[in-house]
């Protein structure tokens, strides 16, 4: 059998998007945009109070030795919205991991709600993310994030490969949220009733406001209709909620139905 060659790192992605964003005159712009490798940012609504930015992966997905950071930055007073333009596809690797950093910064009265579609997860991906934020004490953040375990639509398995996802979250300079999933062996033991029972795409929210705890009644009324298994919890001023879910659309059209009456508005258009 011909051997398969490892791909070299200088043809290997590297690259991202920062922004930084600012209350001008009633409302957010950005005020400052660097684009690298195929990544970009666009701005469909730049003219009200809130300012929706949308990233583009130009490559259309990302492989083994691919890099990607993404660094969002709001001034005091601005408000945004941050979506993807579709689902990130994570592809096989012949080795190398591929990196994804995520770096938040919200300065005194701002809003963020970080609303990125789905990231879907082939088999023999090598996936590792790095989420970390850092939340002035009146700042309003709401992040998703979604993890699809291949294409449930294909009956595609996702029997090897590498799942890693750390978050940190710093409010007013102090550590508040530590969490971390790796997943190193088959993924198919997700399966097993003593963990994800049977998922294979899971998600999360989480709220971190001055109201955050307040709104826990709330986040578990709009459970009691989901599909998916869900559950909600607050404390020190979050509110988190988890979806596990064996069907991928399942968990998409919950989560949606969830973000959209917990925020009172539509998801972006891209959704």
């Amino acid at each position: 059998m011909q051997a398969v060659g490892i791909v070299p790192d200088f043809v290997r992605a590297a690259g991202g998007v920062r922004m930084v964003l600012a209350a001008r005159g009633g409302r957010t712009v950005a005020l400052e945009r660097a684009e690298s490798g195929g990544y970009r940012a666009r701005f469909p609504t730049q003219y009200g109070e809130t300012c929706e930015a949308v990233l583009i992966n130009t490559g259309g997905g990302m492989a083994g030795g691919d890099s990607m950071r993404t660094e969002v930055r709001l001034l005091p007073g601005a408000s945004a919205v941050v979506t993807t333009q579709a689902a990130e596809k994570i592809y096989r690797s012949q080795g190398p991991d591929t990196s994804v950093e995520v770096a938040l910064h919200l300065e005194a009265g701002s809003r963020l709600a970080w609303l990125p579609q789905e990231m879907i997860l082939f088999a023999d991906s090598r996936w590792r993310r790095d989420l970390s934020a850092d939340i002035a004490a009146d700042a309003s953040l709401i992040l998703i994030e979604s993890v699809m375990f291949g294409r449930t639509a294909m009956r595609e398995v996702v029997d090897r490969g590498l799942c890693r996802d750390r978050w940190r979250i710093r409010r007013a300079g102090r550590l508040v949220f530590a969490d971390e999933i790796r997943l190193d062996v088959p993924v198919a033991q997700l399966l097993s009733p003593a963990s994800g029972g049977g998922a294979h795409a899971l998600a999360t929210v989480l709220h971190v406001a001055p109201d955050a705890e307040d709104r826990l009644d709330q986040a578990r009324a709009l459970l009691e209709e989901t599909r998916s298994e869900a559950g909600a919890s607050a404390w020190n001023g979050m509110l988190l909620v988890r979806f596990v879910a064996r069907d991928a659309q399942v968990l998409r059209s919950d989560l949606v139905r969830f973000v959209e009456a917990f925020r009172g508005s539509p998801m972006p258009r891209s959704w």
